[in-house]
């Protein structure tokens, strides 16, 4: 099916070439008769036959239109959604809150994908020093996975962004067996009153903000963890520390 668009191009071109070359025929496909449509894709197969690697530099370029056309409507998705991004006082912030860069973080404490960032992303905040980064609870591998953020968020609510910060932390590094029993042992030896948060878990507060979540990435066409915006800039799936450095430093550049 990806060849289907350079084909169409294809086609066009070869036919206004053949109408310019006096060959007689129509410049327009749906005008031909039987015998002109035959001629004409006997043509385009030899051409192709004998040229193959013109079909290959056709997909290059419509992959390059789509991944262009994919970044314009990214940045607009980010900008007509940039309030819920940047400016939502429930989410937790890690970094630098008065940062010169802005990362969002979707994540789900069960992503395979997100632990494997999660020690990177630590990495760029302690290496760089300027950077704030808003982590999105959004959990979307099951029941387990809403029971961890449920934990998160609610722990926030009841000790603060302190708590709420270790806490990430705790998950991002356990294993993803979560039950309300592995929960309540990460907060073992704490100040944080378990009993509170175990209460706060499913109250409407929190289901709210999973929800109003839920609804944002549903917006931003996410559909898997990690999803990160830098900026103006979505990228999905896990990035390298490499490639977010290199990002930084652009979008720097750009002021």
């Amino acid at each position: 099916m990806r060849f289907t668009r350079p084909l169409m191009t294809l086609c066009a071109s070869a036919l206004m070439a053949f109408s310019a070359a006096g060959t007689g025929w129509s410049s327009d496909l749906q005008d031909l008769s039987a015998k002109e449509r035959d001629a004409f894709r006997a043509e385009v197969r030899a051409y192709l036959l004998d040229n193959p690697e013109v079909l290959m530099e056709a997909i290059s370029v419509l992959e390059q239109r789509q991944a262009q056309q994919a970044e314009v409507s990214d940045r607009q998705m980010v900008a007509n959604n940039a309030a819920a991004l940047f400016e939502t006082s429930t989410d937790l912030v890690l970094g630098n809150p008065n940062g010169d860069i802005t990362i969002v973080e979707f994540l789900d404490y069960r992503c395979g994908y997100c632990k494997k960032a999660h020690p990177e992303v630590n990495a760029l905040l302690e290496n760089d020093g300027n950077i704030k980064l808003i982590v999105k609870e959004f959990p979307i591998l099951g029941d387990a996975s809403v029971l961890a953020s449920r934990f998160a968020i609610a722990t926030h609510i009841v000790a603060g962004d302190a708590a709420y910060a270790d806490v990430h932390e705790a998950l991002m590094n356990a294993g993803n067996n979560v039950t309300e029993g592995s929960l309540k042992r990460l907060l073992r030896g704490t100040d944080v009153d378990v009993d509170a948060v175990m209460e706060t878990m499913n109250s409407e507060e929190v289901t709210k903000i999973i929800v109003t979540n839920r609804a944002l990435g549903q917006a931003m066409q996410i559909s898997g963890t990690p999803s990160f915006v830098f900026e103006t800039e979505m990228l999905r799936g896990y990035v390298p520390y490499d490639r977010m450095i290199q990002l930084v430093t652009e979008l720097r550049a750009e002021g």
